[in-house]
């Protein structure tokens, strides 16, 4: 097989985009779709591999910045659009593209990759680490209630069209992003993609439908301290209506307006459960909520994280509690990472040094990037046998650093 790789071109990006469709199954995408992709693909920072004038694998890496524990919005990689046609499958199309795309993300200066994986198996070897989980949600309003805090009843609601509320929206989610490590800042036209509303995105259900919470004196001017985006799938079943309300976001900038915001959702007509698809694994309507087990709750895996500059990565980010610790890191894919790190850090900042001192924990990269963002312990990962402890308490040490101390980490948003 002769094949080439070489970075995306503008105008090749049909036969590229078109190779990754067929192989995630092929169907279709609505032309709005399609072109907000393309207006969003980052052309010198794609990459193809070509057999002649065939494109028979892709990957791009967005210019994200990461919240990581301590507040600090780093920039990342966002790993995506990755592909490798079927007719090219175990012939290291997939492997190449790899090894260009983490030698690129390093001359970037960029400390960080990410993705979300179609299939965990594939990334490991690649050296990136389960690092975030989300929720999926299946509440059953017919049977739940919620018991809302003090303040509640004071944020008021209205119905707006998505796209003329889409400003004040973004201040309120860029007011969150500072607090929770995986958040990413909102780039140019990612703003877009959650008002994406054509028939593939409602299966069956409404347009999309906005409500906004407002309190006199807050906010940019505007007193908007909340929204939601969501959609309304009918049913009439034998007993009456079994409406399903599906949300597509909630946020919120304090525990009364999104409390307000659920108890809405909660409380449409015609309907008999919310069904919500990412939600954080700290979601905070699970503590209002009058009996959990009727809230349907799967646990699945999110975001994954693989640090490309190991002491770059390491200096971004705070540590809950003062550590002292030398890793010795093992990074088959990434030669420069590998060897002893001294980590020295506390809730103000750290710095992270090549040393010669014995090591205090043996770990791979892998492990590393799964705990980096606080949602995984080193202790968890330890009692697997996947970090190793060379002195004693320096596991426990590290883990206890390492956790975030706020918000549990988590993706707002998948890419």
């Amino acid at each position: 097989m002769t094949t080439e790789l070489r970075a995306l071109r503008k105008e090749d990006w049909n036969v590229w985009y078109d190779n990754l469709v067929r192989a995630f199954g092929g169907a279709p995408e609505p032309v709005e779709e399609r072109e907000l992709w393309k207006a969003l693909t980052p052309y010198d920072r794609s990459i193809g591999v070509w057999d002649g004038d065939q494109c028979v694998g892709t990957a791009g890496a967005f210019d994200f910045r990461m919240t990581v524990p301590g507040g600090a919005v780093v920039p990342t990689a966002g790993v995506t659009m990755v592909g490798v046609a079927a007719t090219h499958r175990r012939r290291g199309v997939l492997t190449s593209m790899m090894r260009r795309q983490l030698d690129d993300i390093r001359s970037w200066g960029e400390p960080l990759a990410v993705l979300t994986a179609s299939e965990p198996v594939i990334y490991g070897r690649f050296g990136y680490g389960q690092a975030t989980h989300r929720i999926t949600a299946d509440i059953d309003t017919t049977r739940v209630r919620l018991s809302v805090p003090p303040g509640t009843d004071d944020v008021r609601l209205r119905y707006a069209d998505a796209a003329e509320v889409l400003d004040v929206c973004e201040e309120v989610y860029a007011r969150l992003v500072p607090e929770r490590p995986g958040m990413m800042e909102r780039r140019p036209g990612w703003e877009r993609v959650d008002l994406l509303d054509t028939e593939r995105h409602r299966e069956g259900a409404s347009p999309l439908q906005c409500v906004v919470a407002e309190r006199a004196g807050e906010g940019a001017g505007s007193g908007v301290v909340g929204y939601a985006r969501f959609r309304i799938k009918s049913d009439w079943g034998h007993a009456g209506p079994e409406g399903v309300v599906q949300v597509s976001s909630l946020e919120a900038v304090d525990p009364a307006a999104r409390a307000a915001l659920w108890r809405f959702l909660f409380d449409i007509d015609l309907t008999r459960c919310v069904v919500a698809h990412r939600l954080p694994v700290d979601e905070p309507v699970l503590h209002l909520v009058s009996d959990v087990r009727r809230c349907g709750l799967r646990v699945k895996d999110d975001l994954y994280v693989r640090l490309v500059d190991v002491g770059a990565a390491l200096r971004a980010r705070t540590y809950q509690a003062p550590l002292d610790v030398v890793f010795e890191v093992e990074d088959a894919f990434c030669p420069w990472n590998e060897g002893r790190w001294r980590l020295t850090g506390d809730a103000k900042g750290a710095t992270c040094e090549r040393t010669a001192d014995a090591a205090d924990l043996s770990l791979s990269v892998r492990e590393l990037g799964a705990a980096y963002l606080g949602g995984v312990s080193l202790a968890s990962l330890g009692a697997a046998g996947r970090v190793r402890e060379l002195r004693e308490g320096a596991l426990a040490e590290a883990s206890t650093g390492f956790l975030s101390s706020g918000l549990a980490p988590w993706l707002p948003h998948g890419f």
